[in-house]
């Protein structure tokens, strides 16, 4: 499968006509998915970077993340599973981080299902340690949830 071209996607700020295919991608990618409501809270928080992404001139991903005094918490990431494994998480994370870095954050801080490892390892690749376990994290299935920090983003750059 062809990598997608970082140039190729441009995002734009979650807006309301965007949220139908955002729930569509999340309950595609998300056994506990978020509601309507909770996308149409992101578009009107004023602590979050909420980016809708966009590859062929559709909707292809999304990621948010909260700004908390100087962390970036990562809330989601989602990639239509026809783009999947493709590079766009990464591309999704590398606007994430530059954005918060933008606005002043320092570090940031991610869960993800402990048995998410291509989440686990792109995570990884970015500069994220395993730092602690909670178990019984997710409502759906009670998974554990490993959590991630990347303590130096004010020095972060994107890397291939």
């Amino acid at each position: 499968m062809e990598r997608i071209d970082a140039g190729a996607v441009r995002f734009e700020t979650l807006k309301e006509a965007h949220i139908p295919r955002i729930l569509e991608i999340e309950s595609a990618s998300n056994s506990a998915p978020w509601s309507d409501r909770s996308f149409r809270n992101e578009a009107t928080n004023p602590q979050s970077i909420f980016l809708v992404a966009f590859a062929d001139e559709q909707i292809v991903g999304f990621g948010g993340l909260w700004l908390c005094v100087d962390e970036a918490h990562i809330t989601t990431l989602s990639v239509a599973p026809e783009y999947r494994r493709r590079g766009l998480g990464r591309v999704i994370m590398f606007e994430l981080l530059r954005r918060g870095q933008e606005r002043g954050m320092t570090c940031s801080t991610l869960e993800v299902r402990a048995g998410n490892t291509p989440a686990i390892e792109l995570y990884k690749s970015l500069g994220y340690v395993d730092t602690a376990r909670r178990r019984g994290y997710y409502p759906d299935n009670r998974e554990d949830a490993i959590v991630m920090w990347m303590h130096n983003l004010q020095d972060w750059k994107p890397s291939a």
